[in-house]
């Protein structure tokens, strides 16, 4: 089975609700992994307007053609 995300949907400061393809919900809070990140590219994020701007691409949640990604095993 190809595991995808199915649904993402924002749910506050930096928590996006996903749906994955095998039935799994989850609220992932990335808070913390943005709050500590060390590369200038991926502190951006902190903007919540552009933390927003994410899509899902292929079963990936993204953010501005892959500038930030996350592997799916890690949010599943």
């Amino acid at each position: 089975m190809i595991l995808s995300i199915e649904e993402a949907k924002y749910k506050g400061k930096y928590k996006i609700n996903l749906v994955f393809s095998d039935g799994v919900e989850k609220t992932i809070d990335f808070g913390e992994f943005l709050k500590n990140a060390k590369n200038p590219m991926t502190k951006k994020y902190l903007d919540k307007k552009l933390f927003q701007s994410y899509t899902i691409e292929y079963g990936d949640l993204i953010w501005n053609d892959y500038e930030l990604c996350f592997p799916i095993w890690d949010l599943h």
